[in-house]
């Protein structure tokens, strides 16, 4: 064999070795569990031809060779993966067979799946996007064509209608009902990620907004329903963009003199549902954010939003001029407005509902039927967030809540209640980290 021959043959070698070595790293599985897919994170750490994996909580060992793979791991639930797999075009390609518990009834099932590694960041300098939107969804879905691929850092610039579609001209772009801009795919996140949207300004585009007079059943008891028996009428503001002021146009005797400081907000910031899931409509809200009507999602704000699919699909919407808590009117005072915001990720952090935060406090959501279920789940994620970034204990947290806990009703007009849980930054100092 002569030198030439022999050098090809240790190079193709080495290539062939480099990339079984390659596995190394973080990979997004889809699994077609019955025709829909769920996503699960894969990591993996390779040395020669031997494997440790972790498969969405399944950790254990294997091997790779020849460009195959095969593992086997448990969960803290005492279920398990096998997988068997092998590399096409750079993807993982293959069966696992899951045991979802350790319970004697449960028997394991075998789906296909392919993985694909986890996308770097962007070396790109950050860019701002001047999107001008042509559609209005009414869905929190995966299944759109995002309108725009942004990355983090990115800042996008762009313009809502109001909760029943129209624009600042007062043209009706949309059916009514909260309808959306986006979604937006931001590079890089997946589903296990948490998208970070900073809200840097939120602008009024019009002179007016509407709103009702009613108050919502969850928001009154049998007698205030009786004083209230004539309501629900559409009510007309002024919005006075110099005053700052929000006025009814055609007041009665009494609210002659009634005016309401412009506190600018959206009312919907989500990302997309599970696919598996059947997509939630814009009028709802829950783990995937929506339409939580919290009257601090304003300028200034931080959302957390736990992402379900690569890309995230960010949504928003549902402008409002001013609202107070629990939108108890059922709406707010409707209107449309031009957004700036920007978007981030953190990896590997996944919050089990969506998170605020602004200069002065930390801000737990919870979404629930009933203002017990939604008060209850506030305090769940706040105390995941504290033990989590303080690692507190369970005693611990409740100190803190007994002691720093400031509660808002967020929302009570739609088919969820929302409280959220207020910690001050200030009381948060005298924890160490």
């Amino acid at each position: 064999m002569n030198r030439l021959a022999a050098a090809l043959i240790l190079s193709l070698a080495l290539t062939a070795a480099a990339q079984e070595r390659s596995l190394t790293g973080k990979w997004t599985a889809t699994v077609d569990f019955f025709g829909l897919p769920i996503y699960w994170q894969l990591d993996l750490t390779q040395d020669r031809d031997q494997l440790i994996a972790d498969f969405a909580g399944a950790r254990g060992e294997g091997t790779f060779a020849g460009g195959k793979l095969h593992f086997q791991g448990k969960d803290a639930e005492g279920g398990s993966k096998e997988v068997t797999a092998k590399i096409v075009d750079g993807k993982i390609a293959g069966e696992v067979i899951w045991k979802q518990d350790g319970k004697s009834g449960s028997k394991p099932v075998a789906y296909k799946f392919s993985a694909a590694r986890n996308p770097e960041a962007a070396n790109s300098a950050p860019k701002t996007h001047e999107f001008e939107p042509t559609v209005f969804r009414k869905q929190f879905s995966a299944l759109y064509e995002p309108v725009l691929t942004v990355n983090p850092g990115d800042t996008i610039h762009t313009w809502t209608v109001d909760s029943g579609g129209v624009d600042a001209k007062g043209v009706q772009r949309s059916l009514g009902g909260n309808p959306q801009v986006g979604p937006f795919y931001v590079t890089g996140v997946v589903p296990g990620d948490t998208l970070v949207v900073h809200i840097l300004r939120l602008k009024l585009n019009r002179d007016y907004a509407e709103s009702t007079d009613g108050i919502v059943p969850r928001a009154s008891n049998r007698d205030l329903s009786i004083s209230t028996r004539d309501t629900g009428n559409r009510i007309r503001w002024h919005l006075d963009l110099e005053k700052g002021l929000a006025t009814p146009e055609q007041p009665s005797s009494h609210m002659k003199n009634y005016a309401v400081p412009l506190q600018p907000m959206l009312g919907c910031v989500a990302v997309a549902t599970r696919p598996a899931n059947a997509p939630p409509g814009t009028n709802d809200d829950g783990y995937y954010g929506g339409n939580m009507d919290f009257n601090e999602i304003r300028e200034g704000a931080t959302l957390y939003l736990p992402a379900q699919v690569p890309g995230a699909f960010l949504y928003f919407g549902d402008a409002h001029a001013a609202q107070g808590d629990g939108e108890t009117t059922g709406d707010a005072l409707e209107t449309s407005m031009d957004v700036t915001l920007s978007v981030d990720v953190i990896h590997g952090l996944h919050p089990p509902e969506p998170r605020i935060e602004d200069a002065t406090h930390i801000m737990a959501m919870g979404e629930a039927g009933s203002l017990d279920g939604a008060f209850a789940e506030a305090n769940a994620n706040m105390a995941q967030w504290l033990t989590d970034d303080y690692k507190l204990t369970p005693a611990e947290v409740g100190m803190v809540f007994g002691t720093a806990a400031e509660y808002r009703i967020s929302e009570v007009a739609d088919r969820n209640a929302g409280v959220v849980l207020k910690i001050s930054k200030q009381r948060l100092k005298g924890l160490s980290h």
